[in-house]
């Protein structure tokens, strides 16, 4: 992520600084309560697994006590809880926030800085390119936890029974995808999301696109580079030739299809392998994984969601709340507990945990294979310096409306794309902020 923002943006992560400064002064510490007790910290979050993390380290720890409430994940008005929270002043101490929503949060102000609290060695820890997405303006405004690397799992019974060849670039993915279809009139190998824009976003991404960029005090917007066009194209055309299923994710018209036989492969991420598991158990040992087609078929990949632990503005108990985030980040304990929920696969962006966590997670839905070993060589190819816009609520509404039109019939995935580009321009320039060339 570039590491200088615009000097408006840059001025209000200061102002949010000073605020979180004068919240934790104001703490009394973080060691214990007022009354010599255990500090007792809020947080909320949606992640698979996690009640199952949080009675583990109140179990293990006398000195912090967390207080776990579920949201609603995210896009599905989580976020809207959470701000609306710290707008009113009763916000928790700890939020969950995926990496593509971030920077829309601290240039509202509304987190705090954690630089302070973030060591080298845990730096050191980390998958650099998850490092990179929590760092802005040169501060670290939350703890990264998982990478979310794509991945394409398959149906191999379906592949295997019509001699298909699993598609190592986008080339082979269309290729594929006809003779499917042929194979089976209603088999689809894949799935074009219309309500969620991250999967574009990240196809995108591995392509090499770079939507979001600093120049000077502006910021550049460029959802219409020349990687995206690529993209959206390739897109456009398999949907006008019925090449893969047009649905909202995880909806029961999709779920269905799955569980029929329809639908045949599943272009996701990491956590997507404990999401099937859970969502076809009944298909145990029919599923395989694969690494992420590219342009090229040398490995590339973006990230599919991803989620950090953020301390919001109001907590007073910064140090604590980080601790526990921390815990959660880099505890052997932490992701044996998340993993033994059985629904989740998250892949740790700290990397002396991927094998805890490749020992903790159930394989024989996927015949013993090694998933994690996948994923590590996905992790690694993920394209660096890609960067997350200040108004990514914007810009993922606006696609998400438009590439519901599109799915439909109503315009195109271009059309889709101008207008999420026209709509970000619009937001920006209501925060105040430049928008280079426009």
């Amino acid at each position: 992520m570039s590491p200088s923002w615009s000097r408006t943006t840059v001025a209000t992560v200061a102002a949010a600084t000073a605020l979180a400064l004068l919240a934790a002064c104001g703490g009394g510490g973080d060691g214990a309560g007022g009354d010599g007790g255990p500090v007792t910290i809020t947080y909320w979050g949606w992640t698979k697994g996690t009640e199952q993390t949080v009675r583990a380290f109140n179990a293990t720890h006398r000195d912090i006590k967390v207080k776990y409430e579920e949201i609603p994940s995210g896009n599905a008005g989580g976020y809207a809880k959470i701000s609306n929270a710290v707008k009113a002043g009763d916000a928790p101490d700890l939020v969950s926030i995926e990496y593509p929503s971030l920077p829309e949060f601290v240039s509202q102000g509304a987190l705090q800085d954690i630089s302070g609290y973030l060591t080298a060695g845990l730096k050191k820890k980390l998958l650099p390119q998850a490092l990179e997405l929590t760092t802005l303006g040169g501060r670290n405004w939350a703890v990264p936890f998982d990478a979310a690397p794509q991945t394409y799992y398959y149906r191999k019974d379906f592949f295997r029974a019509h001699h298909l060849t699993v598609p190592r670039t986008w080339k082979e993915f269309r290729a594929t995808a006809a003779a499917a279809k042929k194979a089976d009139p209603r088999a689809r190998i894949g799935t074009f999301f219309p309500d969620d824009p991250t999967t574009f976003e990240a196809m995108a991404w591995q392509a090499g696109g770079r939507w979001f960029a600093t120049r000077g005090d502006a910021w550049k917007v460029a959802t219409d580079d020349p990687a995206t066009k690529k993209v959206t194209a390739y897109w456009q055309g398999l949907l006008d030739d019925g090449l893969v299923n047009s649905a909202t994710s995880f909806s029961p018209a999709w779920t269905g299809a799955l569980k029929k036989g329809d639908t045949v492969g599943y272009l996701g991420a990491s956590w997507g392998a404990g999401v099937l598991k859970g969502l076809v158990p009944d298909q145990s040992g029919k599923w395989a994984a694969a690494p992420i087609p590219s342009w090229d078929g040398k490995p590339a990949g973006g990230m599919l969601g991803g989620s950090t632990w953020a301390v919001t503005k109001g907590s007073e108990h910064a140090a604590a709340a980080v601790r526990f985030a921390t815990w959660m980040s880099t505890s052997p304990q932490a992701v044996k507990a998340r993993l033994s929920s059985g629904e989740s696969s998250a892949y740790p962006a700290a990397a002396p945990l991927r094998p805890v966590a490749a020992k903790a997670f159930d394989t024989r839905f996927y015949g013993g294979q090694d998933v994690y070993r996948l994923f590590d060589g996905a992790a690694a190819a993920i394209e660096p310096h890609w960067t997350w816009g200040p108004a990514g609520g914007t810009t993922h509404t606006a696609l998400k409306d438009a590439f519901g039109k599109a799915a439909d019939g109503d315009g195109t995935l271009a059309d889709a794309v101008r207008a999420a580009r026209d709509a970000t321009v619009r937001e920006l320039h209501r925060r105040g902020l430049k928008v280079a060339g426009r």
